[in-house]
């Protein structure tokens, strides 16, 4: 019953890309879908005063509408502006690059295929640039925007306005990507960071002329998988519950024992299965891959804005989930439920 309005979006993004053969009735259906997707996730503003997904969804339901050149109710495009005046995209305290890249890409691409009025156009571009200097202002010292997942769809937001050249953090993004190319191992994240090492955004879609594509896919034999070394290493888990319905602040501490290069996601079954059994987790599959959801009986809520943090102790944000992330030997590893 919840809205798939990112899934949706992300898949017509994906069909449009893949230049496949007509089926006006096929790709009608799944518009009207997402336009409905649309509607009914700004349902949740009348309780939350937000969309009952996220704004990154939001914005990229808005962003594949675009694409295909399918205009979108007035209404539902101030939506989003408003949000973005009012400062809404990024949680107190933190960073929401990826959902400020996206709604950037939305109103860029409404305004490029004159989707909209000229006045309304006037406003989506002020937005634009005010998002693009949030970005920049967001870059770290090791050149991300915000964190490595985020940092392509922030590019996007420059090349697509053709201001990469003008920006040096670009250049700087752009050289902590090519260090870092071995953090895109799902389909999810490589779709984002492809385009961009081709100099190409989300909008170029909406351009491609589909009967001057060559085919040039072509299968190839995968490279055999580097072997890692026998034996086991010993990592420490840790989950905290520092949020007010949590009596203890400290909730699970133990010892996990896990084959050497083995992936965070090794490291909590491995728990499950150790003396006393009371280690639980749940997984929820995403595009991105498998997202934890629930922990010890304690469930990221996205109605009441939680999540479960992973890091390094004592503090350090890891950059991957759970099924990329591989731990090191004797390293502590922190599951914290948190609110963004």
């Amino acid at each position: 019953d919840w809205p798939e309005t990112g899934r949706l979006a992300l898949y017509l993004l994906g069909l449009r890309a893949t230049c496949p053969p007509p089926e006006p009735g096929h790709q009608r259906s799944l518009v009207t879908w997402l336009k409905y997707y649309l509607e009914e996730d700004w349902a949740g503003s009348r309780r939350h005063g937000r969309p009952l997904t996220s704004y990154y969804e939001y914005s990229l339901g808005i962003l594949a509408l675009c694409v295909h050149r399918k205009r979108v109710r007035e209404e539902v495009i101030r939506r989003l502006l408003a949000a973005e005046h009012h400062g809404r995209f990024r949680p107190a305290g933190g960073s929401a690059v990826d959902t400020e890249a996206v709604a950037a890409l939305a109103f860029t691409c409404l305004e490029r295929e004159r989707l909209v009025g000229s006045r309304l156009a006037t406003e989506l571009r002020a937005a634009q640039h005010a998002l693009r200097r949030r970005v920049v202002e967001a870059q770290g010292p090791d050149g991300f925007f915000g964190n490595v997942y985020s940092t392509p769809w922030a590019m996007q937001v420059f090349i697509s306005t053709k201001t990469c050249q003008k920006q040096p953090a670009y250049s700087r993004a752009m050289a902590a990507l090519l260090e870092n190319l071995d953090a895109f191992s799902t389909t999810a994240t490589m779709a984002q960071l492809l385009p961009v090492l081709h100099g190409r955004s989300y909008l170029d879609i909406a351009s491609m002329r589909c009967w001057e594509e060559l085919n040039t896919l072509k299968p190839i034999s995968p490279a055999p998988l580097p072997e890692m070394p026998a034996g086991n290493m010993t990592v420490r888990l840790l989950v905290e519950c520092p949020l007010p319905e949590c009596p203890q602040h400290q909730l699970y501490d133990q010892m996990v024992s896990v084959p050497i290069g083995a992936y965070l996601l090794d490291v909590l079954k491995a728990a499950t299965a150790q003396e006393p059994p009371d280690f639980t987790f749940d997984i929820q599959d995403t595009p991105q891959g498998p997202f934890l959801s629930r922990v010890l009986g304690l469930e990221a809520q996205q109605q009441k804005r939680s999540y479960w943090q992973l890091l390094s102790a004592p503090s350090t944000n890891l950059q991957m989930g759970v099924a990329e992330y591989r731990p090191r030997d004797g390293e502590t590893l922190i599951l914290r439920l948190s609110e963004w």
